[in-house]
This record gives structure tokens, sequence and C-alpha cells, in this order.
């Protein structure tokens, strides 16, 4: 089987999201906006720009609103929650803001033991790694988040026009945390588990996914205009480990909120080999990041499906035109190409200069308007 045939047992491709999810809904406000415009393929003014991580982390605004709250505090309060958010669009003119929060906070809502703690990460109190701690994994329901849903409808009052991107973390990368106990370099308990009890390993994803695709549905429901599954830890699988016990999972949550009509994006960090099963797991868009170029990725995740991608965030540490040439050098890669998004190939590092961001929207901008 090639990187690109459909794996058994796979749902059916979703619908076209081209249109708003009802032939009678109304659009939403951002439905004409540059970033969903390059989501759906469509013509666009100019190249929409949007950075992960853009909220929080580099900006001196943020780390100051931060002072004194915990991570998972902040993530729970949803004046906090808006405020971040909007910082980088104020800041930047992104294109598009993306909701503060962290992957770990739909499995926290649910009552997992597990606290964010500062230079290290999220860190579970007892991993999973049997059927019974299985069972500690509740459904999520909406009012388990009440708190989401608060900040996104202050934020979509703010946006207007500007399309907020709701987020999860992809079934692998949550599982690895709870059976890892903690960020992890090489997956050991994960892959162990994964290969010593394939039927444990197939269920926890399984659970996993209803939990994702629940989480994303109170944010799309909440006023999200398109929606992002991180999978930070899949680039460690090979390709047949990630066909056969990961993409089934990952493409149950991207079924599971298809009807909605907004755009999907995957993106997973070290998964160059990986773009083209990535690509079939139903997402709209496929995030690559810097190691394969735009292009290149494009033709791994195949026809139908916009890119976003994929600056090296260290490269942002390089004077302006090294910068530039770098965004120049994806620009010329990316023409031709069904619809492309610019974004860095993973997260804004904490120590970027943020005027080095600023830059760079206005240059992408310039540089790419139609």
């Amino acid at each position: 089987m090639s990187g690109n045939d459909r794996p058994e047992g796979l749902p059916t491709p979703p619908r076209d999201t081209r249109a708003p999810a009802t032939p009678n809904a109304a659009p939403h406000p951002a439905f004409d906006s540059a970033f969903l415009r390059a989501c759906r393929r469509e013509p666009v003014p100019h190249t929409p720009v949007w950075f992960m991580r853009q909220a929080g982390r580099s900006l001196p605004e943020y780390r100051k609103l931060r002072e004194g709250i915990a991570m998972l505090d902040s993530c729970m309060r949803p004046d906090l929650v808006a405020e971040i958010t909007l910082q980088p669009v104020r800041r930047h003119r992104v294109d598009a803001a993306i909701y503060f929060s962290d992957i770990v906070v739909p499995l926290k809502a649910i009552g997992v033991d597990l606290d964010i703690k500062p230079g290290v990460g999220p860190v579970v109190e007892k991993p999973i790694r049997s059927r019974a701690d299985l069972e500690r994994l509740r459904a999520l329901e909406p009012e388990d988040v009440g708190y989401v849903t608060e900040a996104i409808g202050i934020l979509t009052r703010e946006l207007g026009t500007t399309p907020l991107i709701g987020f999860a973390g992809a079934p692998f990368t949550l599982a690895s945390y709870l059976v890892e106990g903690g960020p992890s370099k090489n997956h050991e308990h994960t892959k162990a588990l994964m290969y010593g009890d394939p039927e444990l390993w197939a269920e926890l994803l399984d659970r996993l996914a209803d939990i994702t695709a629940a989480f994303l549905k109170v944010q799309i429901e909440a006023g999200a205009a398109a929606v992002q599954l991180f999978d930070s830890w899949v680039g460690a699988l090979a390709p047949e480990d990630y066909r056969n016990r990961v993409l089934p999972a990952s493409a149950k949550v991207f079924e599971a909120v298809a009807g909605y009509g907004v755009p999907r994006i995957h993106f997973g960090v070290g998964t160059g080999e990986l773009l083209g099963l990535m690509g079939r797991a139903g997402a709209d868009v496929v995030g690559a990041d810097w190691r394969v170029p735009v292009d290149e990725a494009a033709r791994r995740v195949g026809p139908g499906k916009a890119v976003q991608g994929n600056l090296d965030p260290a490269l942002l540490f390089a004077p302006r035109e090294a910068v530039r040439r770098g965004a120049a050098d994806i620009l010329q890669a990316a023409q031709g190409l069904e619809g492309h998004i610019f974004n860095l190939g993973h997260g804004v590092l904490p120590q970027t200069d943020p005027e080095a961001l600023t830059d760079l929207v206005a240059y992408v901008h310039e540089q790419s308007a139609r």
C-alpha cells in the first residue's frame, strides 16, 4: 500500500467545506477573510499569515498579564484567554487569531490529575499504563469547559471579520503525555503499550478521539471559524505505525466535526515522511514543518488540500534581511499551489523579538499582494 492509499476502516471522506454547514445558514463574519479563503483554496488578496504559539510566549504584554498566574489557571479565565488571544492580532496584524489554551485542558477538565510545570510542560500524576487506568478517562461534556464557550463569545465579538482558530491535541500526542506521564524524547512507554497491548492502545486512542472531537465541537459551536489538530509528537512514528495505529483515531476526530463546514487543519512536527498519510486523515489544510520545502510538502500531501507553513522559527533570530529571504523563498515555492497559508514550521520560540514577527507579517502581505 502506498502512502496515498486509503487505510481500511477509515470513514468516507467528509463533504466539501466551501459552503456554510447548512444551505440557509448565515456565513461566518470572517467567511471572506484571506485566511478562510486560502483554507478553501480560493483566490486571496494576499497570502494570509498567522503563527503557531503567537498568543503569548514572546510578547512582553503577555508575560506581564500572566505574572503570578499558573498556566492552567490562565486557560480557565475567559477574560485572560480573550486578552491573550487578541494581543498578537493587535500587534502583528496577523490574518487569524489562535485560541489561547493548552492541549491538556480537556484532560484536566475531565478530572485527569495533571499540571503544567514551568520549564517542563504537562506532567501527569498517575500515568495510564493499564485497562483500569483507561477507565479514568470519561467523556467530555460541554459544561466541563464552559469557560471556553464564554471566552470565544468575547473573542468573536472583538475580532469581527478576523477568524478565530480553535484547536486541540491529537489522540497520539495526548496519549503520549498520558502514558509517559510528561514530555518524552523517546516515547518508550508509549511505544511499549502500542506494540505490547494493541487492543488497549486502540481503545485509548479511540476514547481520546471522542474527547478531542467533543472539545473541538464546543469551540466551533461557540464561534471558532476553523480548527487545528496538533500532533506534536507523532513524528516519532514510522509510516506503517502511523497508518495502522494512529491514523484511524485522527480521522475519527476530523469526521466528527466535518458537518460544521469549518476548515480543519492538521499539523505535526517531524512529519515529512507522514505527510501523504496525514493528507488522508480528513483535514482541509495540512501543515508542514521547516524540514520539507512547502512545494514538496504539497506534492506529498496530494491534491485537494491547502498547505500551511513553513519558516524555521529559529530563522527569526537572524538579521531582518535573512528572515525576508527565507520568507521570499517560501512564497516563491508556494506559487501555483492550490492554497497556501504562511506560518512557521512550529511555534514561536519564547525569546523571539516581537518586532521580527511584525515585520515578517508586513513583508509577506506586501510581497504576495495580488
